[in-house]
């Protein structure tokens, strides 16, 4: 496993093993650079989530090691399959929920949710409650109630996974304008969780191919442009990726039939 310098996680040599002995993770080790964007790719039930998990610390391991190199008061800006919005509120009041935990002025979290809706897309839908949204929009509200936090660190569990192509795209082209620094500095470190080649492949930096009983059996790096367009996924570079990618999922399949 490749170990990047200047890195803001790693795992070393962890394992996760559940109340009657069901084992998550097996001996997984990974380092994450700041300001990477690394997708975990495989089939249900190889321990992508508990990666996840374990990186926010919303988790423990059964055994092994977990660095994180981040700020104490940095909170991670973690986005689920189901976007999670309070029916009966607007999404202006789903999107400053993590402000108001915080104590922040109304006159602060006004700022800094009408910023988030806009670098969404909802400014325009800030008054409307879930219901009355798309499944792409409430994704949307889901993205904009983790960027109100300006988090340096996105954690981000099959967020797209049900919708269709279309929306799914563009709210990939969203979520990396999302993580790039407007101050010019680094971008935001982002940890993905997908079941698509197709989004491993646009999104990362790297790919990181996972089976089951939870560990890392292969390593793509994505030596793409940046920014990252329609163009480039239409173009042959993408689509050798992809192959490649492909092909590592396959290997990992067959690995793990015949163990």
């Amino acid at each position: 496993m490749l170990h990047l310098p200047t890195s803001l996680l790693s795992l070393t040599n962890v394992r996760r093993e559940f109340p009657g002995g069901r084992v998550a993770l097996a001996d997984v080790s990974l380092s994450i650079a700041d300001g990477e964007f690394v997708s975990l790719l495989g089939a249900s039930g190889c321990g992508k989530s508990t990666v996840l998990r374990l990186l926010s610390g919303l988790d423990a391991p059964s055994s092994g090691e977990i660095v994180r190199r981040l700020p104490d008061d940095a909170v991670p800006g973690y986005v689920f399959q189901d976007a999670a919005l309070m029916p009966w509120a607007s999404v202006r009041r789903n999107v400053e929920l993590p402000l108001m935990l915080r104590g922040e002025r109304a006159s602060v979290m006004r700022g800094r949710v009408d910023a988030a809706l806009r670098a969404v897309g909802l400014a325009d839908s800030a008054d409307a409650v879930p219901r009355e949204l798309s499944g792409g929009m409430k994704m949307r509200a889901s993205l904009a109630r983790a960027l109100v936090t300006a988090p340096r660190l996105w954690l981000l569990d099959e967020p797209f996974g049900a919708l269709d192509e279309i929306t799914r795209f563009a709210l990939n082209q969203t979520l990396l304008a999302l993580c790039q620094p407007q101050d010019g500095g680094t971008p935001a470190t982002a940890v993905f969780v997908t079941h698509s080649v197709y989004e491993a492949v646009f999104l990362s930096q790297r790919v990181l191919v996972m089976t089951r009983p939870g560990r890392i059996v292969d390593e793509i790096a994505i030596d793409a442009p940046s920014p990252r367009d329609a163009g480039w996924r239409a173009s042959p570079q993408f689509a050798a990726l992809c192959a490649r990618v492909s092909e590592a999922l396959q290997r990992a399949s067959v690995a793990e039939a015949r163990a």
